[in-house]
């Protein structure tokens, strides 16, 4: 089950991280379908995102495309709310309801982008909308247990807040402050479950696959299909996790 697993977390953060991405839903919902434990599903889940895009925050900030100025108007009510919504008891039962229906909503919310984005074009917005957008994008990532930029990505592109380029960037640092925050929410409540055999194996695959898909976002691989990949990807484990 690791071994297949290793392989199916690598595609999943080479995918992912050529979006500027962690993939945390993703590993959620497999972990889940693969039977492993709920407790240590959202430890690892968070850690494999942190692993993800903490090599790119740095990457996008080396090229200069992460604006620091809109990075903290949307985080500053983020980080907060990550760790509440983490840190709120759910039952195993709810968070699976709850992160089957965000993953299917944040699917829906990437189609709507797909289809409707032929010329972009930024607009100027007040910076307190989407300071007030990204709070509560942070208190469901917290909840669901991954790091929000599935949510804000389309949301961002859909308001012309800034380029693509700066929205990847934007979008790696949310989810690794909304990460942090939420393994600090779990570890609050003494409910971080760290399993060597299962979490190290996976651990070292998504470092693999987030290198060099963060690589190949620059060459080889188009944005929009990336984005439908990824897209695809999160309706199909949303919907199977509503089903089981």
């Amino acid at each position: 089950m690791i071994l297949e697993l290793c392989l199916v977390f690598f595609l999943i953060a080479l995918i992912y991280s050529s979006a500027g991405f962690g993939g945390g839903s993703s590993y959620l919902a497999l972990l889940a379908l693969y039977g492993v434990g709920f407790q240590l599903v959202k430890s690892t889940a968070l850690i494999c995102n942190v692993a993800v895009v903490a090599g790119g925050v740095w990457q996008f900030h080396a090229s200069g495309q992460l604006p620091w100025k809109k990075a903290l108007q949307l985080s500053v009510f983020s980080i907060p709310m990550a760790f509440v919504g983490s840190y709120m008891p759910v039952k195993q039962e709810t968070f699976f309801l709850l992160l089957g229906l965000a993953l299917v909503l944040a699917a829906a919310l990437m189609g709507v982008k797909l289809v409707r984005e032929k010329q972009y074009a930024v607009r100027e917005r007040r910076g307190w909308q989407f300071t007030a957008v990204g709070g509560a994008i942070g208190f469901l990532s917290g909840i669901t247990g991954i790091g929000g930029g599935i949510y804000l990505a389309p949301v961002l592109r859909l308001g012309r807040y800034d380029s693509p380029k700066h929205i990847a960037g934007l979008c790696s640092f949310f989810i690794l402050v909304n990460s942090l925050a939420g393994l600090l929410g779990q570890w609050a409540k003494s409910a971080v479950v760290f399993d060597a055999g299962v979490t190290l194996p996976l651990l070292a695959a998504v470092v693999a696959g987030g290198q060099i898909g963060a690589r190949l976002s620059a060459s080889l691989l188009k944005p929009r299909w990336v984005e439908v990949a990824t897209a695809v990807l999160i309706l199909y484990a949303g919907i199977r996790l509503l089903v089981k």
